[in-house]
This record gives structure tokens, sequence and C-alpha cells, in this order.
């Protein structure tokens, strides 16, 4: 079976149900993408990638331990029924209980929050047709795009809930900046996202 790659030269492609997909995502060691029918390989994370979502993670469950928020890492897919896809995040949020899909239980449909981790193969989506992908989701409302190379994140925010058009767009590029996440009225500093981290 050939899979499509993430990498922008040679694209080759498969198709496969959705039932074909998730047997195979079930026993896969390696994760694939789905889109609608296409099945593309997900690249491996370098160190950098791995501990900045570990940080994430660790430090954002700490402040949301007490709250109805629910913190998800890279282990469940996202499904955005608008474009039949089936993604990984690096890292979601859900306020209260987790909506599934249909009668799965590891495939989320109510992120409020998603943070990617930016890698060389995957940024160019991660900032395009994912996010457009993404805005689709009712219940998504703040997006953060991660550099592993530099202290910089780039913060997306909805400023109305009912609309998917009025996103405003923030950057943090100094670790001593604190990034307040508005769709948990949480802070976060960028020491405490790159602890570690040896640029």
């Amino acid at each position: 079976m050939v899979f499509a790659q993430t990498s922008p030269c040679d694209v080759i492609t498969t198709r496969l149900t959705l039932d074909e997909y998730r047997a195979m995502e079930e026993t896969n060691p390696e994760r694939h993408e789905y889109r609608n029918g296409e099945v593309i390989t997900m690249s491996g994370g370098s160190e950098s990638h791995s501990a900045i979502a570990s940080n994430f993670l660790i430090y954002l469950g700490f402040l949301l331990r007490d709250t109805d928020f629910r913190l998800y890492n890279s282990d469940l897919r996202v499904w955005i029924p608008e474009y039949q896809c089936g993604t990984y995040t690096d890292l979601m949020v859900v306020n209260g209980e987790p909506e599934f899909n249909g009668n799965r239980n590891d495939e989320i449909l109510n992120p409020m929050l998603i943070v990617e981790v930016l890698s060389p193969s995957t940024e160019a989506y991660d900032r395009g047709d994912k996010f457009r992908k993404y805005r689709s989701i009712a219940s998504f409302c703040e997006y953060l795009l991660v550099s592993q190379t530099e202290p910089y994140i780039e913060q997306y925010h909805n400023l109305d809930r009912n609309s998917n058009d009025r996103w405003l767009w923030q950057v943090h590029s100094h670790l001593e900046r604190t990034i307040m996440l508005h769709s948990l009225n949480v802070e976060i500093p960028l020491t405490e996202i790159y602890r570690r981290i040896n640029f």
C-alpha cells in the first residue's frame, strides 16, 4: 500500500474508504491523515518538537487542572465533517465533555484551542489548508503556531463566535513575553513553552 508523503516532491496517493483508514490507524505505528479518501503519512517529529509539545501540555494541564477544560495530546484525531478529514493536532483543548464522532472514542468533534508545533514538512499546510479546515469547526476559536527553531509563536483568536471570518493575529517573539489564551482565560509564559530548548 502506498501513501502520500507530506514532502512536496513526488507525491503519491492512495484512496481508502473511511472504514479501511480507521482500521489501519488502530494497528499501524505510523499516523496518517485522512483527506476525503486520500491517506497522507504524518512525518515524525524532532526532539525539540516533542519537548515543546510536552512543555505546553504539562504547564497548561497544571493551569487547567481544576476547570472543566480537557487537554488532549496527539493520540486523538480531530474529525472535520465538512471536509471529511481526520487529522492529529499536537495539542487540543475541549470545553467540558468531548463530543465524539458517532460511536467512536478516537475522533473528537469539538476542539476550541488547537496548538501546532511547526515542522518544515508541514508548516505550509498548518498555516493554510489545515487552518481553513479547522475554522469550519463551530467550537474552534483559538489557534497557536509554535516555532521549534526560535522563540516565535503566532496566535489567532476568533473575535466573533458567530462567524469564522474575523480572526485577530498576534505574534509573540520574545522569551520574556506571556501569551494570554483568550479561550481559556489563562496566561502562559514563553519561557515555559520553550523550557530547556536550545536554539
